[in-house]
Formats: structure tokens, C-alpha cells, sequence
């Protein structure tokens, strides 16, 4: 069973931008794709529709999209929403990481032996 885990600030966060819009209800993406600074980077989009084989996780309403090779990396992660003195952002915070740079966008799997 796959699992990502979406923060309270997070499901929150996305309902709120989610009320403001007045086209349909968005659907927030997580996916890993090569690249940055550390060999994978994490993407956020919001998209309006998903694909048979997506990954659906939900909390308080707020839905999150994840493919299944994108799941092999977020295993166990948590995407969560930070509030900071001059910054806001979605973070995720990932168990699977052997290390992230410094902006926390890219990351190294970490892989069990």
C-alpha cells in the first residue's frame, strides 16, 4: 500500500487557494522528475484532472496527485505548507532523502542495501 501523508497546514492551504479561484477545483501534483542540484527535484503543479493510474490522497477535501513512479520516491513523505517572516511555501518533507539541497526543491534517494 502506498502511502503520502498530506499535513493539516497543507489540505488547509490547498482548500484555501482552492476558494478563491473561480475556475474548477485544482488538484495539486506531486511528481520527481531528474534534474537540480542533487539528481531529482520535486515539482508541484496544479492541474484540473489526473490519469487512471494516479495515485489519489486526500485530507479534509484537499486532493493531492502523485504517479506511481513518482510514489517509488515519496514513500512515506509528508507535503506540508510553511508560513515564515517573508516566505510561505509547500515543503515536502521526505524520509527517502539520503540528502537536499539547500533551497529543499532537489534531493538524493537514499537507497537500502
Amino acid at each position: 500500500m502506498h502511502k503520502f501523508i498530506i499535513s493539516e497546514n497543507a489540505a488547509n492551504r490547498i482548500n484555501h487557494l482552492n476558494s478563491v479561484k473561480t475556475a474548477a477545483k485544482q488538484l495539486l501534483r506531486v511528481k520527481v522528475d531528474g534534474g537540480g542540484c542533487n539528481g531529482l527535484r520535486y515539482q508541484l503543479d496544479f492541474v484540473e484532472d489526473y490519469a487512471d493510474e494516479d495515485l489519489v490522497f486526500t485530507k479534509k477535501g484537499a486532493k493531492v496527485i502523485v504517479d506511481k513512479i513518482s510514489i517509488t520516491y515519496l514513500q512515506n513523505a509528508e507535503l506540508d505548507y510553511v508560513e515564515e517572516l517573508g516566505h510561505s511555501s509547500f515543503l515536502i518533507n521526505n524520509p527517502n532523502s539520503a540528502s537536499k539541497c539547500g533551497c529543499g526543491d532537489s534531493f538524493s534517494y537514499k537507497i537500502d542495501k
